[in-house]
């Protein structure tokens, strides 16, 4: 610019000398100012990592890119607490979850959309702008027009608060950080500023505010512009790029093209500075050594959700010199392959270099020009000007052969990307079970199971209510996603005592993520493969896969801890949890609340504003001692009956010493009923496991001719009563 002012100035002032002069002291002035100068260059770190630093530069995205952004505000962490369990002797527990609230600028110009959203590497928001960890989330797009965020509003007072107009903005209120250490994550973001491809010339004009110009067809999908300069940031495209960056004596001019080269007259060389002797052309040849033998462009790559890719070209040389080039740009594989063999080709081309020197009527040559030399194959760059008494020094570099970039075959590498699965609603299950652990509760324990039909489901919130949804009792949250589905098909009646080999259900999962596998009798004998079809625990030792989320489980272990009584009346669409107490979330309720109304409920991500919820009545198998087995009668020669049944201890299920097992309770007693069928039922307690029905007391309760008698025991527990076991005879 201060070329051509200063040229016309002297011109009019002095005449042609007077002209050239001028031009000579403007090239000088124009030399300081567009220099490369100790600038801060784009590094693709600035864009994969999340900074907070004072004065962190921002950059300007152009097309769609991921990047990480600036932290411009935040609040402390913020500690809820939860307090579980407790009483009768049980140590209580508290838990602890932690959210922050927090701001991210991610461009210095407007960005017109954020899709999607990456927490330490892992899709936080995916395409359908569903967030798969709760939080509420804004974006503001850094228009003049923007608004005060009213979280930030309302921490630091309107007076206190920018809208941060011209910067693109994210919000993020109440984030839980259960899922990242309870600590605010390295967040990354595709943030789109402009759809489809940006020309350069879209670019280069933003970034020197009319300054520059470029005469390119050439275009980027998403830019980052980096630099502490006009020419720094536009630098960087021609390091990469097979363009030239020209002064034109206007401005400076990126092109694509070179156009048609000048050709030096050989008539002109060998103009001298007053040097004797000096060749016309002083040409020179760089060692092999003295160059990379490879070029490595890191760049960003849309097929691997943006990370980072990097392409190589290497040429065999006598030694090994790399040199590393960031771009930060998204581009194709092959394009970049490209871009790395064309700027290898350009460094062994620039071996070649040529100094001569011209009459001061040449002064209209500039850095950037290409040339060609007499007697000299192939076209040559203007590296560097001077102008010394009167004569025009120029410093040439080789020129590779060139033409339209051409995108090559280059392979992408495997993305190790997170799949955008929408988290979908809650599947809620809620288990009333006998004790797993082989412990004497205290309390009913009770478990929730939950998952959602898509593989996204993570997990939800938890409370329970005993009093009608009138208050509500935290849980905190669910355990990992649970295996849950249904039966297919009516699961047969069956038997407690043996492996069934006969009988088979048909079961329907709900999702395709979810499988079931077969194990061996001895992996059932150790309590593998548990699951409850109804109310009824089982095991499978075969599994069939059958297409389309559906098994066949067959070779079946039945009514497996006391829940014998459930194996009959089983229908289709009978709820299926897999247990496992690694994804089953277990809970106490007080002695107080058996048979009461209960009611649980989960609120997830895909949950809405309505909770997912189960009802039931507390039955609190796992403080109720299993119903007796083997109910027997037997009539004596004087008529009277003698009743024996055999107890069972909610103490363990394995008979591992071949002894019996401990009684489990503060002592034993007996509900018995005997229901004859003339005359009436005798009630009693009893603390053995037996009872002699005399005569005498058969005729008083009217059943002395009685021939049909139902036995009805069941063994009064420290907290509850086992369920009922019951039998007919006829004696």
């Amino acid at each position: 610019m201060a070329t051509l002012v200063l040229n016309v100035v002297g011109t009019k002032l002095f005449g042609p000398i007077g002209g050239a002069i001028g031009a000579i002291i403007g090239q000088t002035i124009d030399a300081e100012i567009f220099k490369p100068k100790g600038r801060q260059g784009p590094r693709l770190n600035d864009l994969r990592l999340q900074t907070s630093s004072y004065g962190t530069p921002l950059p300007k995205i152009f097309g769609t890119m991921r990047v990480a952004g600036t932290v411009v505000w935040a609040t402390d962490l913020q500690e809820d607490r939860n307090k579980e369990g407790g009483g009768k002797g049980r140590p209580s527990t508290t838990t602890y979850s932690y959210s922050a609230s927090f701001a991210v600028a991610l461009s210095a110009r407007p960005v017109s959309a954020v899709h999607r959203i990456w927490a330490d590497g892992k899709l936080l928001r995916g395409a359908a702008g569903d967030l798969k960890t709760e939080a509420d989330f804004r974006f503001y797009p850094g228009d003049e027009g923007q608004d005060v965020d009213p979280l930030i509003a309302s921490a630091e007072g309107m007076n206190g608060t920018p809208a941060y107009r011209g910067l693109a903005l994210a919000v993020f209120e109440n984030m839980q950080l259960a899922d990242f250490g309870n600590r605010i994550p390295s967040l990354t973001f595709e943030a789109e500023a402009e759809p489809g491809a940006v020309s350069l010339a879209t670019i280069v004009g933003e970034l020197s505010a009319g300054e520059a110009s470029a005469e390119t067809s050439a275009t980027l999908t998403g830019y980052a512009a980096h630099g502490d300069s006009v020419r720094g940031a536009i630098e960087t495209l021609t390091e990469a790029l097979p363009h030239s960056l020209t002064d034109d004596g206007v401005g400076l001019r990126l092109r694509e093209d070179d156009g048609e080269p000048v050709p030096l007259d050989e008539l002109l060389l060998g103009a001298s500075p007053g040097e004797q002797g000096r060749p016309a052309i002083q040409l020179e040849r760089a060692a092999a050594d003295a160059v990379p033998d490879e070029i490595a462009l890191r760049y960003y790559e849309p097929a691997r959700d943006y990370q980072v890719g990097l392409q190589r070209a290497r040429i065999e040389g006598p030694g090994f010199r790399a040199e590393r080039i960031d771009f930060p740009a998204t581009l194709a594989a092959g394009r970049a392959k490209a871009i790395a063999e064309r700027r290898l080709d350009a460094v062994w081309a620039g071996r070649a270099t040529a100094a001569l020197y011209l009459p001061w009527r040449t002064m209209a040559l500039r850095p950037g020009m290409v040339v060609t030399i007499p007697q000299q194959p192939g076209l040559w760059r203007i590296a560097e000007f001077s102008l010394e008494k009167m004569a025009v020094g120029l410093d040439l570099v080789r020129v590779a052969g060139g033409g339209p970039l051409v995108a090559d075959a280059a392979a992408s590498g495997r993305a190790v990307v997170d799949p955008d699965l929408e988290h979908g609603p809650t599947v809620l299950a809620l288990l009333d079970l006998p004790a797993l652990d082989d412990m004497l509760h205290a309390a009913p324990r009770l478990f929730a199971a939950a998952a959602g039909p898509s593989p996204g489901w993570r997990a939800a919130a938890l409370e329970y209510s005993l009093d009608g949804s009138a208050s509500l009792v935290s849980l905190g949250q669910t355990a990992p996603p649970a295996i849950l589905g249904e039966t297919v098909t009516a699961l047969p009646d069956g038997q407690a005592a043996l492996i069934d080999s006969r009988a088979a259900v048909e079961v329907e999962l709900l999702h395709d993520q979810m499988w079931l596998a077969g194990a061996s009798d001895d992996a059932l004998v150790a309590g593998t493969n548990l699951i409850l079809i109804g109310d009824e625990l089982l095991q499978f030792g075969t599994v069939q896969p059958l297409g389309a989320n559906r098994f066949r489980l067959s070779r079946l272990l039945r009514g497996r801890r006391g829940t014998e009584w459930a194996m009959g009346g089983h229908m289709v669409g009978e709820r299926l949890v897999a247990v496992d107490e690694a994804t089953l979330r277990a809970f106490d309720l007080p002695v107080a609340a058996l048979g009461a109304p209960f009611e649980l409920l989960a609120t997830g991500l895909g949950d809405g504003s309505a909770p997912t919820s189960v009802s039931g009545e507390v039955a609190g198998h796992s403080i109720r001692p299993p119903a007796p087995v083997h109910l027997a009668a037997r009539r004596a020669a004087g008529g009277d009956i003698l009743f024996r049944w055999v107890r069972r201890s909610r103490l363990g299920w394995a008979w591992t010493d071949n002894g019996d097992i401990p009684l489990g309770e503060e002592g034993e007693r007996w509900l018995v009923t005997v229901t004859p069928d003339i005359g009436a039922p005798r009630v009693l307690e009893t603390d053995v496991a037996s009872f002699a029905y005399s005569s005498a007391e058969q005729a008083i309760d009217g059943a002395g001719s009685a021939t049909n008698f139902t036995l009805t025991v069941a063994q009064l527990g420290s907290l509850a009563a086992s369920l009922p076991a019951q039998r007919s005879f006829t004696l």
